[in-house]
Parts: C-alpha cells; structure tokens; sequence
C-alpha cells in the first residue's frame, strides 16, 4: 500500500498551485459571505491533508478495490432515491449521515474515475470491440441515471465528458469516434432546437425530473421573454458585476451596496457565481490570474499523466485534469453568460466542502501517479534485478 519514495519526486509546484487558487477562493468567499469563510479555510486545510495523505498510498492498490468503490457508488446514489436523501432548491442530492452532510455525487466523479481508469486498462487489447463498448456504456449508464433523476444535470453531462477523454486517451478508434459524432451532433441540435420552444411540454414523468433545467435553458436562450425575465437576471447582475471591475477591481471587501456582491444582486454568490465577485473585485487581473492558475493546474494532470507508470495512472491523471477543466469551463461560463445556469461550482474557489475535498481527493491520487512515474519503475525494476542477483549469489553461496 505504500512505498518508499523520493522528496524530489514530488510535484510540488501542484501543490502551490492548489494553496494560491484555494487562498483565492478563502479570500473572496470572505467578502461574499463572512459567515461562510472559517468553514471554507477549515475545509481547504483538511482538504489539502487528505491530498497529502492519499498521495502517499500507491494508486496501484486502490485499483484492486475499483468494483467495490463502484457498487458502494451506486449504494450512494441508490439511497438519495430511497427518501434518505434531504431536498434542496427541487433537488435530492444530499446525504446527512450522523450530522455529516455530503453530496454522493460529487464523490461519484472521483470513484468513477478511478474505476474507469482500471477497466480501461484491463481492456487495453480489446478496447473498440462492440462487446467492450458497450459494456463501458452500461457501466456508465448505472450511476449517470441515478444522477441525472436527482435532478443534476450538469453533473450527468461532466461525467459524460470526463468518460469520453477517458475513453479517447484509452485509444479509442478515430472511427468509433466519427461514428458517434456523425449521430449524437445532430441529434443534440434536434433536440436543442425542440427545447427551447416555449410550447415543447415534457411527458410524465420527467417533467419532475428535469422539467426546470430546460427553464433554465429557455431563459438562457430568449432572455428578453416575460416569462424568462426573472430568471435570466440574476446572470445579467453576474456580467454587470464583472464589467464593472474594469481592469484592477474594487478591491476585497469593499462597502460599496451598488455592487452585485454587497447589493445582494446575485443570489449563489459565495458559490454558482463566486466568478462574479473575483470580477468586481479583483478586475480583468485577478479574473485572468484564476484563469491561469486553473489552466496550469490542468496542464500539471496533463504532464503527470504522460509520464505515468501504466495505462491506468494516465487515465487517472487526466481524467482528473479534464474533470478541473470542465467544471471551470461551466462555471465561468454561466457567470459570463455564454451557458445556461447549471449550478456548477469553480473548482478550488466556490464555497462547499464535498465539492472542495472531491478535489483535493482527486488531486491525491494525481501526486500520487506522479509518484510513481516511468523513472520511479526503472529504478525499482534494477533494485529488484540487483536484489535478484544477490539472493541468487547467496544461494550459490
């Protein structure tokens, strides 16, 4: 479970990264919602424990464990649906067990990626047989279900797209590949087309389910509409609160009530849109600086996952590094406008613990297949022939 390795190994400019952009996110949570900054810290610290810790155990033998984190994956996300789960805003995706409240599926997106990561592996040979395919599909459709039925589904499409690298960093066949797109492209554009018409009503019973994520899509799309009016101005007050920083900001924790993040003018402001309040008061710059350091967190995953020991260590990598970059593109996208409202938070930034500390879990495992990259097995593999050769000399001996 563990191993000895060397200081030197490890990636500690990640780990820099992850302290600024967490300090970032302390800092503006601060001035968001003052009530709310002691739990963020407390969380960023004992996230960035767990990191450490889980980084120090070989990924290799949480490996061995990948269907047994499946199922109690799937156990998870089962007893939300069971009336066990506690209801918030319309939607079932809380846990509290003994007074801890946590969100199974946030957990989902790791352990996902985990098992993932050992199937592919295992099916390296035989990856673009139909068989093969569509059992990674199955597999898949298990947990995106439960998921999507919370209702959550931006979590349904960033899973999605996290298997979808994963599966084209496994070598899946650029033809497979083709196939898919030349069928799923229009057929999003049909349905996308079908939606955002005032009059497309949703059959039972699935107008529970996501009947008000395609509002969301109908504000976002015609905003102008009476109908759409409130709704589309909370991401209004998101953009005008950017711009309004200019070049430099307002400064952290200024007083000004004109502003979206003192006015109360953006609700979720310590959370959806956290991205409003780093454009009022830290500016172009500071949106910019969190920009980059989530960028070359992501280009971090990316150089770990190329230099890995095995298959799987580079699925687990950029599996990671994609899951970071898909949910900041989300995020900062609802804030700016350019997406529908999904409730996504930023990684590292936006307020809540099980969302902090999924992270931090999955960039445990990043250091940890940094760890044991190709240089770290050569060495290994000539201590063990050394060791061989000298039992072998003692035998003779």
């Amino acid at each position: 479970m563990l191993k000895r390795y060397k200081l030197k190994n490890y990636n500690f400019l990640l780990v820099i990264l992850l302290i600024t952009i967490s300090t970032i996110g302390v800092l503006l949570i601060g001035s968001a919602a003052r009530e709310y900054q002691s739990r963020q810290l407390i969380g960023v610290i004992t996230g960035l424990i767990l990191m450490v810790v889980i980084s120090l155990i070989d990924y290799s033998w949480i490996l061995n464990f990948s269907w047994i984190l499946y199922v109690l994956n799937l156990v998870l996300l089962v007893i939300l649906k069971t009336g066990f789960g506690e209801e918030n805003l319309g939607a079932t995706r809380w846990l509290n067990i003994g007074g801890f409240q946590f969100q199974p599926t946030e957990i989902a997106k790791i352990i996902l990626i985990i098992f993932f990561a050992m199937f592919l592996m295992k099916h390296e040979d035989d990856l673009n047989t139909a068989k093969t395919i569509f059992k990674a599909i199955g597999l898949l459709l298990l947990p995106l279900v439960l998921v999507l039925t919370q209702p959550d589904l931006k979590n349904t499409i960033t899973i999605s797209v996290v298997f979808c690298a994963m599966m084209y960093l496994a070598g899946l066949s650029y033809k497979v590949i083709g196939g898919v797109l030349a069928v799923v492209v229009p057929m999003l554009l049909i349905v996308f087309f079908i939606i955002t018409q005032t009059d497309f009503q949703l059959p039972e019973p699935l107008d529970d389910a996501i009947g008000y994520q395609l509002d969301r899509i109908r504000t976002w799309n015609d905003p102008e509409a009476e109908e759409n009016s409130s709704g589309a101005i909370q991401q209004n007050n998101s953009i005008t609160a950017i711009g309004s920083g200019q070049l430099t900001g307002k400064g952290l924790n200024n007083n000004s009530v004109s502003s979206a993040n003192k006015g109360n003018f953006v609700a979720e402001i310590h959370n959806d849109f956290i991205f409003a309040v780093a454009g009022e008061e830290l500016g172009f710059i500071g949106c910019c600086a969190i920009i980059l350091i989530l960028s070359l967190i992501v280009v971090q995953c990316i150089r770990i996952g190329r230099r890995a020991k095995d298959m799987a260590g580079m699925l687990i990598a950029c599996g990671v590094g994609t899951l970071v970059a898909f949910q900041s593109f989300l995020n900062i996208s609802v804030a700016t406008g350019l997406l529908p409202n999904t409730g996504t938070t930023l990684p590292f930034v936006s307020y809540g613990l099980t969302s902090l500390w999924t992270f931090f879990m999955g960039m445990g495992f990043v250091l940890n297949v940094g760890l044991q990259n190709r240089n770290f097995l050569t060495r290994n593999e000539e201590l063990l022939k050394k060791k061989d050769v000298y039992e072998h000399r003692m035998h003779r001996m």
